[in-house]
């Protein structure tokens, strides 16, 4: 219970904390507006657990819902369907840190680093289907000799934190399209008034 409570409450923070500063910060909006706006891309991310099935969704809500432009909506959507798992990133790092101390294995600094590292590209490269990140969660265990045993101690709730991923992963890629979008019609802007 308390590791999927870490595993969630990170990936909340994450969202509600990081990418609300971003959206207000960087693409100058406000946050409440972009989750309120995209409430059932993120209800459909949650009830899928794929990226992929709700892309369709997610950029009709961009365009439609945020305003944004088709052409960046088209890049950059997709793009981060493939690359942008944020919230994968997180369950693999809190995953292998469990994991280790329930076998009694003191991570040191250099393996720590390596989790870091493979989670990291572990998420890359993960298709946005269900149920993959389990898949790829023993890549990362095994590069830090971490017991690939100890999967079947968070099996139980992997459906539920797959769930809890995916919201991240899609309200991120929709994030990053709304800062590009909002930079580049400042950028316009600025070209107008020269």
């Amino acid at each position: 219970l308390e590791y999927a409570l870490v595993t969630v409450g990170t990936m909340a923070f994450f969202l509600f904390g990081y990418y609300s500063l971003a959206v207000a910060l960087l693409g100058r909006t406000s946050p409440l507006f972009f989750f309120r706006r995209l409430s059932s891309v993120g209800l459909l991310a949650f009830s899928t657990s794929s990226s992929n099935a709700v892309l369709p969704e997610n950029m009709v809500s961009c365009e439609q819902k945020l305003g944004m432009e088709r052409g960046i909506v088209s890049f950059v959507l997709p793009l981060g369907a493939t690359i942008n798992m944020s919230g994968t990133s997180i369950y693999q790092g809190v995953s292998a840190v469990f994991i280790s101390q329930v076998f009694g294995i003191t991570l040191s600094l250099p393996q720590q680093v390596l989790v870091v590292l493979t989670g990291t590209l572990a998420a890359v490269g993960t298709a946005g289907i269900p149920g993959i990140g389990i898949v790829t969660l023993s890549m990362v265990l095994g590069s830090a000799g971490i017991p690939l045993e100890g999967i079947g101690l968070i099996i139980g709730v992997e459906r539920i934190l797959d769930m809890c991923r995916t919201v991240l992963n899609v309200m991120g890629d929709s994030a990053t399209a709304l800062i590009v979008d909002r930079s580049e019609k400042r950028r316009e802007r600025r070209r107008s008034w020269v």
